[in-house]
């Protein structure tokens, strides 16, 4: 697993008999994720393949090998951008693989990163190239639940358990069963719901609001965080058993500043987006609209980037090219009207 990672492999041959592994399940994993991979299974007494190998002519007219990038140590093969994400940086690159290499297990994972940076479709690859995939991924933001429901929204509650409570409701956790739970912003939780949800974690067991039945679930749980989850811990605002138990399997997300590469690609892309959903022609960037875009901070990371570029599709209006007349990189677009109504 680890070699296809580095790299678009043409063949594997893969030996029935492994010691420590089914093959049929490395089969599916290798065919579900490298689906350009041709698998040729092994006997391992005859060292017969089971089906005729490869002609070399038929492996030349196959897709080249991805192209390489080129490091301070040389080159390696690019790692495939997750579903929804565009980008190649180095920066990037190093996300892409340890989203890969955790996505197959069911190990808890927390996401970091700064707002904007797209943390939730970061944690929908881990699920849609996870072997949940065929199952829910349900969405928590921990900060837009009032505390008082909290509770009862992430174990569910059984009819008149509170007032109010006309019928029974299935929480989030278990409307997760045998999938992914997502829960964003997980940093705002209170604390007595952090014992609550490290009990969860830890056994694997829940309990309504309202009833003494625990039921136990399967439950992938992935978290993020756009504040430093550790110093809050050690600062004694976030129970630190439960910061441990989330991030067993840390992925942090670098600013938009940090992978400048990134920039102009993410600017087409919002492009084409937007250009196929009004279905019109999409605008090209001049060069100047390209130098401000790579010199711009980007406090707001790939989501300011996104309404930048919607802004400016707007004000070109039937024109051809975007330029740096048309890129308002400030709040209000009333900042220089004479630049962006031009």
């Amino acid at each position: 697993m680890a070699k296809l990672e580095k790299g678009q492999s043409q063949v594997l041959f893969l030996d029935r008999r492994l010691l420590d592994l089914d093959a049929e399940e490395v089969l599916a994993v290798v065919q579900r994720r490298f689906p350009e991979t041709q698998v040729v299974l092994l006997d391992s007494d005859s060292e017969q393949p089971e089906r005729p190998l490869p002609e070399p002519d038929e492996l030349s007219m196959r897709k080249p090998p991805v192209r390489a990038l080129v490091s301070g140590k040389g080159e390696r093969a690019l790692t495939h951008p997750l579903p929804g994400m565009i980008g190649t940086s180095l920066a990037m690159q190093y996300v892409y693989r340890m989203v890969r290499l955790v996505a197959s297990r069911p190990t808890t994972v927390l996401i970091a990163g700064p707002t904007g940076t797209g943390k939730e479709l970061v944690a929908r690859a881990v699920h849609s190239l996870s072997p949940r995939a065929n199952k829910a991924f349900v969405v928590v933001n921990c900060a837009a639940i009032p505390e008082a429901l909290l509770e009862s929204e992430l174990f569910g509650f059984s009819r008149g358990a509170f007032t109010g409570a006309v019928q029974s409701q299935l929480g989030r956790i278990p409307a997760a069963q045998g999938g992914t739970l997502f829960l964003d912003e997980v940093s705002e939780l209170p604390l007595g719901m952090q014992a609550k949800l490290l009990r969860f974690l830890e056994q694997k067991e829940i309990q309504r609001l309202g009833t003494y039945e625990v039921t136990r679930v399967d439950v992938r749980v992935v978290a993020a965080s756009n504040v430093d989850l550790e110093a809050r811990a050690a600062r004694g605002e976030f129970r630190q058993d439960l910061f441990y138990r989330l991030s067993a399997f840390p992925i942090e997300l670098p600013p938009l500043a940090a992978r400048q590469g990134d920039i102009v690609p993410l600017a087409d892309h919002f492009l084409d987006c937007m250009a196929a959903a009004l279905d019109v022609r999409k605008p090209k960037l001049e060069e100047d609209a390209i130098r401000l875009l790579e010199a711009h901070p980007w406090s707001g990371n790939v989501r300011e980037l996104q309404h930048v570029m919607e802004r400016a599709s707007i004000l070109v209006g039937e024109g051809d090219s975007i330029g740096a007349e048309h890129l308002c990189l400030t709040r209000s677009i009333r900042a220089n009207p004479e630049r962006n109504l031009t």
